[in-house]
């Protein structure tokens, strides 16, 4: 079974997913530009039963960082956690994103990913 980790940039908050991620996404969209302070967000999603977290985090709209160095990290349902993929320790990630949304907020100078599904706004 594949295990990804990761951790925030002072390493007090810490995350691993199990398996493969039920989709990998990029989001253009004005929440994601300013949660990121970037274009995108490079993100993904799996089951929540495979998630596992430790360290202490803050939430903004069900949004976590870590209070102490600011990193974005995740947010969680009953269902799914999305994970900031940029926080995996691995780089670069093996994880290719199948679909970018908001495309009417991609910058211009960002080419579309090669085979990813281009939605306008949200998935459908």
């Amino acid at each position: 079974m594949n295990l990804l980790s990761g951790q925030c940039l002072c390493g007090q908050v810490q995350l691993t997913v199990r398996g493969e991620p039920l989709r990998v996404g990029i989001c253009h969209c004005m929440d994601c530009r300013k949660e990121s302070g970037s274009a995108f967000t490079f993100y993904g999603i799996w089951p929540v039963q495979r998630f596992e977290h430790a360290g202490d985090t803050s939430e903004f709209r069900g949004r976590h960082f870590c209070p102490r160095c600011g990193a974005r990290l995740f947010s969680v349902d009953d269902e799914e956690a999305e994970i900031k993929l940029g926080i995996l320790s691995q780089a670069p990630t093996p994880l290719v994103p199948s679909y970018e949304l908001w495309i009417k907020r991609r910058e211009p100078w960002l080419r579309p990913i090669d085979g990813a599904e281009q939605h306008l706004e949200n998935r459908r």
